[in-house]
């Protein structure tokens, strides 16, 4: 396999995971409720993404940099959310 095609690979995989993410920031953000998502979590996946990243930093490998910086925000959101519209529920 050339490494054209496992890029292409890499940024499909990528793309995939981290689009999936999108469709919970938007349902938090549209309900104002994030009382099922676990913190805890999604702080493990936020400090993952975070090792993901500085990973892909030492290989030079894109995909997996921006794949998973792009995610940590999108997590980070759904976290910041359940913070800010948590404490405004109660």
């Amino acid at each position: 396999m050339t490494p054209a095609i496992l890029e292409s690979i890499g940024y499909a995989a990528a793309s995939c995971t981290t689009l999936s993410f999108v469709p919970q920031v938007l349902r938090v953000w549209r309900t104002r409720s994030a009382a099922d998502i676990s913190t805890a979590m999604y702080g493990m996946f936020i400090c993952g993404l975070l090792l993901w990243t500085v990973y892909g930093a030492f290989l030079a490998a894109w995909p997996i940099m921006i794949a998973n910086s792009i995610t940590m925000g999108l997590a980070g959101s759904v976290l910041w959310m359940k913070h800010r519209f948590g404490a405004a529920a109660h």
